[in-house]
């Protein structure tokens, strides 16, 4: 099967819908909205969720400009929060403040500096590699944003109308506070349609094709001409560690390994015997084999779809002490979640096999939609169906510089099981 490049960054991918509100909780009576401060939107129902779809949307105050930032009001009329709003977009309100505090000049930069200030003083990450994630979307109260920081490179993400027209002031700040001085900044696909916009396009600074980038003493090239999203998935970083901490003299088979993240951690920090990694883009395949000489190291990078690899690997006898399948994201969208369960299932079902007995499994689910339940239920359900019995070690997520907020439990994508195949 053929599949797409993983998604990294769930938060504009999907319609997540909050549930619908008790029915006393619609709105009766219309709220005067004499006393409203323009420019307004009023919620028809109430939702906590950051991303107000157009059938949670009431009435506005009419004549709003595309991406403006305007006060949202509750059903019952009271000042609920603060967002920003395009009428014509797929997610017409984003609601990044709720409350009835006013929004000071200096709130986004006070936002912007407090997730610096997360990563570097309070999780300390500048200590132990150059590559981390700065702005994380809703979790760190922006939405429609992603910021990933290589070297004195800032890497940026955008899903709305309304950051676009933010964002150069915002990377100054970032720069400013980070000590970065260059940026590539790209719209996530479908951008135009998405918000409704035309005109807009992906901008860098002059020159900038890649970097060198350093991760618990591995480097790696990161290309942001054709890497995928920001160019590198700093979220699976302690994974990666972890895995070269159970790899030692060890024969590792990474499936779906880009560009050897993985592979790499197993063979330099974790001294595997023999590392195989495998992903079906060529290209991916070719920076894994330049990280790896980047690194002085032999890992034996295949150019190959994982279902004809992991059949073939079948057919000889293959097996493995350790294997990694890390797909890309399966889940587009509601309306695709039991097929894309089906898929997780189809690429476990070929993956598991390749375990000796004994050996470790460690899965991965990166579909912000795929409940945490229903990904381990369908992994136990593969190895059940095989005559396999999975000792479960550990379910772990990306790192904490890819935080989850409360009111948008999507943002909690990243999802792994570690297991010992009995």
């Amino acid at each position: 099967m053929k599949t797409p490049r993983r998604e990294n960054f769930p938060f504009a991918a999907s319609r997540s819908r909050a549930p619908m509100p008790p029915r006393e909780a619609e709105l009766r009576v219309p709220a005067n909205t004499a006393n409203f401060v323009a420019p307004w939107v009023q919620l028809k129902y109430f939702t906590y969720n950051p991303n107000v779809y157009p059938r949670f949307v009431g009435a506005t105050s009419g004549n709003i400009e595309p991406g403006a930032q305007v006060r949202v009001y509750g059903k019952d009329g009271s000042l609920f929060g603060h967002g920003f709003y395009n009428a014509g977009a797929n997610i017409p309100l984003r609601i990044f403040a709720h409350g009835t505090e006013e929004i000071p000049e200096d709130y986004f930069e006070k936002l912007l500096l407090k997730a610096v200030s997360l990563r570097t003083e309070i999780l300390k990450l500048p200590e132990k590699t150059d590559a981390f994630r700065v702005v994380h979307g809703d979790a760190d109260g922006l939405n429609g944003l992603v910021v990933d920081k290589y070297g004195d490179v800032l890497s940026v993400e955008v899903f709305s109308l309304a950051v676009y027209r933010r964002i150069k002031k915002w990377i100054q700040i970032l720069h400013a506070a980070l000590g970065t001085t260059r940026e590539t900044v790209q719209l996530v696909k479908g951008f135009g349609s998405m918000e409704n916009a035309r005109g807009c396009e992906d901008f860098h600074t002059p020159g900038l094709r890649e970097i060198k980038i350093r991760e618990n003493g591995i480097r790696y090239s990161v290309d942001f001409e054709n890497g995928h999203k920001t160019g590198f998935f700093c979220d699976q970083r302690d994974n990666r560690a972890k895995l070269a901490s159970l790899c030692a003299g060890k024969k590792v088979l990474d499936l779906c390994c880009y560009t050897g993240g993985f592979s790499l951690s197993a063979k330099v920090n974790g001294n595997a015997a023999e590392v195989t990694g495998v992903d079906l883009d060529e290209k991916a395949i070719a920076q894994a084999k330049h990280n790896a000489n980047l690194n002085q190291t032999r890992i034996n990078f295949v150019h190959a779809d994982t279902f004809t690899f992991a059949r073939q690997m079948q057919a000889n006898g293959n097996l493995y002490d350790v294997v990694v399948l890390d797909p890309p994201k399966l889940i587009n969208g509601r309306e695709d979640y039991e097929d894309g369960i089906a898929k997780y299932h189809d690429m476990n079902k070929v993956a598991l096999p390749l375990v000796k007995r004994g050996g470790l499994f460690v899965t991965y689910s990166c579909s912000g939609l795929l409940k945490v339940e229903d990904f381990e239920a369908t992994v136990i359900r593969v190895a059940h169906r095989l005559g396999r019995r999975l000792q479960i070690l550990d379910r772990t997520g990306p790192g904490a510089d890819h935080p989850v907020m409360s009111n948008y439990p999507e943002g909690r994508y990243l999802k792994a099981l570690w297991a010992i195949v009995w």
